[in-house]
């Protein structure tokens, strides 16, 4: 990592070079541009809704749109405004998406010592690897077009089977994978961790064993899409033990970051890999003209909107994803959200990783595992306040739930200056606490069509779409009028009597 700097600036330049013959690099003339600067003046910052009639043209079969020739690949995926979105992989894209993934294991391996996992079985939680075709381009989720490049010397150990991944449904798949796996060497499980911990459970239900009594060489396990924190504790509960954990940061516009440490906080950025990174400042994102940084003006510990530029035919591509830098020496980061995910319906602009870090730092201090949640902003139309509102689903109830909601809306107000003035102005309300059935987010997910796979429950929205529809699965709501002492602990029995006889169905 001690080149990165100048890797970066060769990239940006050859990046230049090859797209000047393109209509992208025509359009915003490429062969002008000698610098950064003169980058950041010629091609401004866009999404995926801007780039459409690109992607279209090359749908329609013209070549040297945004990259030289064709793309060789589609990954689609959901949008959640521009519907489904084709993003472009490359013959000169796809070795990052490839290659980061080998480095990732091997660091692992190269710290640690441990290389025995790779003479056991590995399963790989993904799409189905079953491609259509879009204008002639094979087409599908990241996750199945990588599954055609995993290399000869892992393919003989991967599960499940090519059959078993085509399927579509995610719950005939799952018991098709556990059917697979149950009896099998299992050293290393790999996806997003919602869908690791469904086939965890499923395990246990069939077996009534833990995860290291079932597979008992089961030591590394690699996951990425979401932030692991509010899982990890329902992880290692369920496998019974704590074993090493490779994070990753894909996506289908580029494989961004990965662990390259057990010892060491963070994600390694990926600096030389075909993507030049710009960072802009969070709370300058939706300004005219935002101030676009390279790697040698980024700080630790601000908040930055990930911009994308690379082989793929990306330029200057709003990703979508926040990160902050944990260290500079080498560049490693941690992924704290989504700019499309937050809440600021009253001027306070919480991001996830403020719910996250208030919701997991009180889970942690009173000994409670949650399974999954997400906050929306509840706006009274009548006399009453307006708050957030949280939905949460618990593997264990807190003994207090009143207090319990109490300290996560302290620990928001420390880490969010302006909600907590909107508190203390009284315009807010202290924030409310759902408790979801269990199994709730998962038939949530179901009943959109969502269930598996890369999908994820969004942490925090600025509207009611996911909170509206998540009311027909809420339990109990807090904090209540009535006496907490009598009310909390009920709640936790009926709670966990529920979660018995759901085991037991």
């Amino acid at each position: 990592m001690a080149t990165a700097l100048a890797d970066q600036e060769s990239l940006l330049q050859n990046l230049i070079k090859v797209g000047t013959k393109t209509d992208f690099g025509k359009d915003h003339f490429f062969q002008n541009i000698h610098t950064h600067a003169e980058f950041v003046k010629q091609v401004p910052i866009r999404d995926y809704e801007e780039y459409k009639i690109y992607i279209e043209a090359i749908i329609q079969g013209k070549h040297n749109v945004l990259w030289k020739g064709l793309p060789i690949y589609f990954a689609k995926t959901s949008g959640t405004t521009s519907g489904i979105k084709y993003i472009p992989i490359t013959k000169d894209s796809i070795p990052n998406h490839i290659n980061t993934a080998r480095n990732a294991l091997l660091c692992y391996m190269a710290e640690s010592g441990n290389t025995a996992f790779a003479d056991g079985k590995l399963i790989f939680l993904s799409g189905s690897p079953e491609l259509e075709r879009v204008g002639g381009i094979p087409t599908g989720r990241l996750s199945g077009i990588v599954n055609h490049h995993v290399p000869k010397y892992l393919r003989s150990n991967q599960l499940p089977s090519f059959e078993t991944n085509c399927i579509e449904d995610w719950e005939t798949k799952l018991d098709k994978i556990i059917d697979e796996t149950m009896s099998q060497d299992m050293r290393l499980i790999s996806g997003i961790p919602p869908w690791m911990q469904m086939y965890f459970d499923k395990l246990t239900e069939r077996t009534g064993k833990k995860i290291k009594d079932i597979f008992p060489n089961f030591s590394v396990m690699v996951q990425g899409g979401v932030n692991f924190e509010p899982y990890k504790a329902k992880l290692y509960e369920s496998i019974g033990k704590k074993i090493d954990c490779i994070e990753l940061f894909p996506a289908s516009e580029g494989f961004f970051a990965f662990q390259d440490s057990q010892q060491a906080q963070g994600l390694l950025l990926n600096t030389n890999s075909g993507i030049f990174f710009e960072f802009v400042p969070v709370d300058e994102i939706f300004n005219e003209q935002p101030r676009r940084l390279t790697l040698k003006d980024v700080q630790l510990n601000v908040n930055y909107v990930l911009i994308v530029s690379s082989n793929a035919g990306l330029w200057a591509y709003n990703v979508g994803d926040t990160i902050k830098f944990v260290s500079l020496n080498p560049y490693r980061l941690l992924v704290t959200g989504r700019i499309k995910h937050f809440i600021s319906a009253f001027g306070e602009h919480v991001i996830g990783e403020e719910v996250e870090g208030a919701l997991m730092k009180v889970a942690l201090e009173e000994n409670v595992r949650v399974t999954e949640f997400t906050v929306a902003p509840f706006i009274s139309k009548n006399n009453g306040k307006s708050y957030h509102e949280w939905f949460v689903e618990f593997e264990n109830l807190p003994d207090d739930i009143n207090g319990f909601a109490k300290k996560v809306d302290d620990h928001l107000r420390m880490k969010n200056v302006y909600y907590n003035d909107l508190l203390n102005g009284n315009i807010l309300d202290p924030l409310k606490i759902n408790i979801i059935k269990k199994g709730g987010f998962i038939e949530y997910m179901k009943s959109i069509g969502k269930l598996g796979g890369q999908n994820k429950v969004p942490r925090l929205s600025n509207d009611r779409q996911v909170a509206d529809k998540l009311k027909k699965w809420i339990l109990q709501s807090y904090p209540q009028r009535a006496s907490l002492t009598s009310k909390g602990p009920v709640m936790k029995d009926t709670y966990e009597r529920e979660m018995g006889e759901q085991k037991n169905d």
